[in-house]
């Protein structure tokens, strides 16, 4: 099957649609199939055509340089001269989306989104995402398959959009991350981790003004906030106006480093993540699968987490000290996850090419039929 997905970022970028994307994209790419990914480079610095892993990139400019609107209408061109079976829209909230689903109706290539919905740090952004939803269902509406990555998020945009609930299907993201070094690395009790890109929306501030309370119980406590991002400025200056400096540091880790992303997550003590808005988390999946205790923020996808057992949620709005206290409890019950079946990354690239065929087979009686 010759398939293309189309994303506003992908690798050398990492975030949770680009693991997505390279998780299941590499494993079709292994069975047989044709995989191109569609995608933009704003800086214009990295190369138009690449092989990653068996999947074959394409890059086209996008403006502005530095934001995150990606508007690139050489999506378009490229999407009206493509050779594939069908397209797969990875993310629905940049100009790439709308641009991309246009083109395929025009030139009747049948298409499926996955919404991979997320926060915003902009209030503007988010005071206008209704429309933004408002204008996006009559495209949305023609896709031949609408994918959630949780129940919360299917049922957040059947009900937005004004779409049929039986037209979408829940299909997890995975769980898995390379095996640790031999031997593992042993864990620090009082290491926290607070992970993903640095936007002022995914929390890391919150786990910040919670250090100074949490030291007074223990004053060898460390933060790690791991992720890159255009809020690291602040966060820095957060973190220096509070006299921590001895006890936050900064790490990002590069997407072809995997291994070394799995020794930091088994290493910690506890992975904390206060976000405003997760569709399905895949950095609290991955601490799950090496069994270490998370912390979240009791909303979006994170509250379906932690109603399932798989970890611990707080409100949104806790006070520093209310959160200090949670993460100490957390802390003091120095306690592991206990062994559950999390979602798999094989199990995900199955369910996703049992959508294409059926799409096909639905469209086209001599389409390719679904192999044993």
């Amino acid at each position: 099957m010759r398939i293309m997905m189309v994303a506003a970022r992908y690798r050398p970028f990492l975030g949770g649609i680009e693991t997505h994307i390279h998780e299941v994209g590499t494993r079709m790419a292994d069975l047989g199939h044709r995989v191109t990914v569609l995608t933009t480079d704003p800086s214009g610095d990295l190369p138009t055509r690449e092989n990653l892993g068996g999947i074959h990139a394409v890059r086209v400019k996008a403006w502005p340089k530095h934001s995150d609107y990606y508007f690139a209408p050489r999506i378009y061109m490229e999407i009206s001269q493509v050779d594939c079976d069908i397209i797969h829209f990875q993310g629905y909230n940049t100009f790439v989306a709308p641009i991309g689903m246009l083109a395929a109706i025009r030139h009747d290539i049948p298409f499926v989104l996955t919404f991979h919905s997320g926060g915003h740090s902009s209030l503007l952004r988010n005071a206008i995402r209704g429309v933004q939803r408002t204008l996006l269902a009559p495209l949305t509406a023609r896709a031949a398959g609408l994918i959630g990555v949780s129940e919360h998020e299917a049922t957040f945009f059947s009900r937005k959009m004004g779409l049929d609930p039986a037209r979408f299907t829940v299909i997890p993201n995975g769980a898995a991350v390379p095996p640790p070094s031999d031997p593992p690395p042993a864990v620090d009790p009082h290491l926290l981790l607070s992970i993903g890109r640095l936007e002022r929306y995914k929390g890391h501030h919150r786990v910040i003004e919670a250090l100074p309370e949490l030291l007074h119980r223990f004053p060898d406590a460390r933060l790690k906030i791991v992720g890159a991002g255009p809020y690291e400025r602040e966060l820095r200056g957060l973190v220096r106006s509070l006299g921590l400096a001895e006890h936050v540091t900064f790490e990002s880790i590069p997407a072809g480093e995997r291994k070394r992303l799995t020794d930091l997550l088994c290493s910690a003590g506890l992975i904390v993540l206060l976000s405003e808005y997760e569709a399905h988390p895949v950095a609290v999946l991955e601490a799950l699968s090496v069994r270490r205790p998370v912390l979240v923020a009791d909303t979006s996808g994170l509250r379906e987490l932690a109603q399932k057992g798989l970890c611990r949620a707080i409100p949104l709005r806790s006070t520093p000290s209310m959160v200090a206290a949670a993460i100490a409890d957390e802390l003091q019950r120095d306690h592991q996850p206990r062994h559950v079946e999390l979602p798999d990354w094989n199990d995900c690239t199955q369910q996703l090419l049992g959508i294409y065929y059926a799409v096909l087979n639905r469209l086209d009686n001599n389409a390719p039929s679904i192999p044993a």
